[in-house]
């Protein structure tokens, strides 16, 4: 069976890798010159099964509303008119329901458990390098309300399987000595043991070398144009090389996992995708004083940041702004990122020194993603990961796979278009 995956991020080559492993001759296709060159190329870094409370909770549109016209907010939500914009934000304010925030934390959890222990499968079996830390992920809050709403999504992750304790400042400190300057600021934290950090552009681009050597062929510097039916199935992709020429590649089955463009390759076809854009920033810093960086992978709730430590730098990520396809930086939100970094680890760095990035996350309104088969029958689907598309690419990838090749994946979780472990119904994109 011949697969094409469109799409060379982590979510495209952590497919690839095991569409290659379970017997499929595979070829991914991507504009860039190379794997990870977009959303997944400087990201936060977590593996974080942890991060599994989505955007959308019932203290959500308070927050939205107060953080309307804010330039340097952690949600910024710039309103436009853009029908998919506002369609998505209805979405978003139905997610934020007490039942539908418990159903949405619990399909991200099991998705994370199983993401990150095939991560380390994967690790195990190749040795693939990519500045990997496991010394589990520390969320501190700042704001005793902050902290007090925290307890009962972590409450419900305890219950599935993700052990994120309860614990305190001088914990906090004990276990990353670098928040001693601000150990009387914190409210309280929560330590997942079991989480882990890298860096997933280094890791994307290994794991394509290594799909390379298993006969994964790669057709980079190609863009592709659309999608073609015939019979009621996708009879190939259109697409445009770098030498300007155009032409139609044709496999059994197709893959989608463009991101944020996912939803404008599909919507001429009848397929639904629920993703808008959630332009996140990234700020990589070198550390000058090791001492007073942290080596623990941090997630600064009150902020909505997150700190990993890669090597001898140290990346911050995270803000979200609603604001179509632009990926032009702007500096009052870059410059945010800093000063807070500033104010938790002062003399760590220099903030003058600061590399910064912007990246589109495909987010949909429950931060639950696409996997599976859309209403086209040879059409498949790995997109819509939002800020977690490094956390659960292994899982998704494994999963897909096996749906491909006309398994029951083991994870019990909310697949597009077919039924679950327990028998839901679920529509189809």
């Amino acid at each position: 069976m011949k697969a094409i995956v469109l799409g060379a991020g982590v979510t495209g080559i952590t497919s690839a890798w095991f569409l290659s492993k379970a017997g499929f001759d595979v070829t991914v296709v991507d504009r860039q010159p190379a794997a990870g060159m977009e959303t997944s190329f400087a990201n936060g870094g977590q593996i974080s099964v942890s991060h599994a409370e989505p955007w959308a909770n019932p203290g959500a549109p308070k927050k939205v509303l107060k953080w309307l016209m804010k330039e340097d907010a952690p949600l910024l939500f710039r309103l436009r008119a853009d029908a998919r914009q506002w369609r998505w934000g209805m979405q978003f304010l139905r997610e934020c329901t007490p039942e539908r925030t418990r159903h949405n934390i619990i399909q991200m959890v099991n998705l994370g458990t199983f993401s990150r222990s095939t991560l380390q499968e994967l690790r195990a079996e190749t040795g693939i390098e990519y500045n990997c830390l496991t010394k589990g992920i520390l969320h501190f809050y700042t704001n005793r309300q902050e902290f007090e709403d925290a307890l009962e999504p972590a409450e419900i992750m305890r219950e599935f399987g993700c052990d994120r304790k309860v614990i305190d400042a001088n914990e906090a400190v004990r276990l990353e000595p670098a928040l001693a300057s601000v150990k009387d600021k914190i409210a309280g934290a929560t330590y997942t043991e079991a989480d882990e950090s890298g860096d997933a552009h280094r890791f994307t681009q290994n794991l394509a070398k290594l799909c390379a050597e298993k006969g994964v062929q790669f057709k980079y510097d190609t863009a592709i144009l659309g999608l073609d039916t015939e019979g009621g199935e996708i009879s190939g992709v259109r697409v445009r090389g770098a030498d300007g020429q155009v032409q139609v590649l044709k496999a059994d089955k197709y893959l989608l996992c463009m991101g944020s463009y996912s939803p404008m390759l599909v919507k001429d076809l009848g397929v639904d995708l629920l993703i808008y854009p959630a332009k996140g920033y990234s700020a990589t810093l070198q550390i000058q004083d090791a001492s007073k960086a942290p080596s623990v992978s941090l997630t600064d709730d009150e902020y909505k940041l997150v700190f990993s430590r890669l090597g001898d730098k140290l990346r911050i990520a995270g803000t979200a702004e609603l604001n179509g396809y632009s990926t032009n930086l702007n500096d009052v939100r870059c410059k945010a990122i800093t000063r807070r970094v500033m104010e938790l680890f002062p003399g760590m760095a220099d903030p003058e020194q600061a590399v910064y990035w912007t990246g589109l996350r495909p987010a949909t309104p429950s931060n639950v993603p696409y996997i599976g088969v859309s209403k086209i029958a040879n059409l498949y689907l790995n997109t819509g990961h939002g800020t977690l598309g490094w956390t659960h690419s292994c899982g998704s990838g494994r999963s897909i796979a096996d749906i491909m090749s006309g398994k029951q994946p083991e994870l019990d979780f909310a697949f597009t278009g077919i039924s679950s472990k327990k028998g839901e119904a679920l529509s189809v994109a």
